[in-house]
Protein backbone atom coordinates (compact mmCIF):
# COMPACT_ATOMS: atom_id res chain seq x y z
CA UNK A 1 0.00 0.00 0.00
CA UNK A 2 1.25 3.45 -0.99
CA UNK A 3 1.59 5.65 1.89
CA UNK A 4 0.18 8.86 1.26
CA UNK A 5 2.45 12.04 1.79
CA UNK A 6 2.02 13.69 5.50
CA UNK A 7 2.11 17.16 4.40
CA UNK A 8 -0.50 16.80 1.85
CA UNK A 9 -2.69 15.30 4.38
CA UNK A 10 -1.97 18.98 6.65
CA UNK A 11 -2.80 20.46 3.82
CA UNK A 12 -6.34 19.47 2.81
CA UNK A 13 -6.91 19.37 6.72
CA UNK A 14 -6.13 22.92 7.06
CA UNK A 15 -8.03 24.00 4.22
CA UNK A 16 -11.18 22.08 5.76
CA UNK A 17 -10.77 23.47 9.09
CA UNK A 18 -9.89 27.33 7.86
CA UNK A 19 -13.39 27.23 6.18
CA UNK A 20 -15.65 24.49 7.64
CA UNK A 21 -14.27 25.33 11.52
CA UNK A 22 -14.93 21.03 12.32
CA UNK A 23 -12.56 19.85 14.62
CA UNK A 24 -9.39 18.10 14.03
CA UNK A 25 -10.30 14.46 14.51
CA UNK A 26 -13.12 14.19 12.31
CA UNK A 27 -11.05 16.35 9.69
CA UNK A 28 -8.53 13.17 10.59
CA UNK A 29 -11.23 10.30 10.75
CA UNK A 30 -12.27 11.23 7.28
CA UNK A 31 -11.38 8.66 4.14
CA UNK A 32 -9.11 10.34 1.46
CA UNK A 33 -11.78 10.48 -1.01
CA UNK A 34 -14.16 11.92 1.34
CA UNK A 35 -11.44 15.06 1.95
CA UNK A 36 -10.89 15.15 -1.25
CA UNK A 37 -14.61 15.63 -2.04
CA UNK A 38 -14.88 17.84 0.58
CA UNK A 39 -11.75 20.20 -0.72
CA UNK A 40 -13.38 20.36 -4.27
CA UNK A 41 -16.78 21.24 -3.00
CA UNK A 42 -15.48 24.21 -0.33
CA UNK A 43 -13.41 25.17 -3.80
CA UNK A 44 -16.09 25.24 -6.01
CA UNK A 45 -18.10 27.43 -3.19
CA UNK A 46 -15.78 29.79 -2.81
CA UNK A 47 -14.69 29.97 -6.73
CA UNK A 48 -18.60 31.41 -6.89
CA UNK A 49 -18.99 33.59 -4.14
CA UNK A 50 -16.10 35.29 -5.90
CA UNK A 51 -17.71 35.48 -9.16
CA UNK A 52 -20.71 37.13 -7.65
CA UNK A 53 -18.97 39.58 -5.77
CA UNK A 54 -16.91 40.42 -8.91
CA UNK A 55 -20.45 40.68 -10.51
CA UNK A 56 -22.17 42.67 -8.47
Amino acid sequence: MKRYPESALWDEVAFLAYHLHWPLSELLDLAHRDRVRMINIVAELNRRSIENLRDA
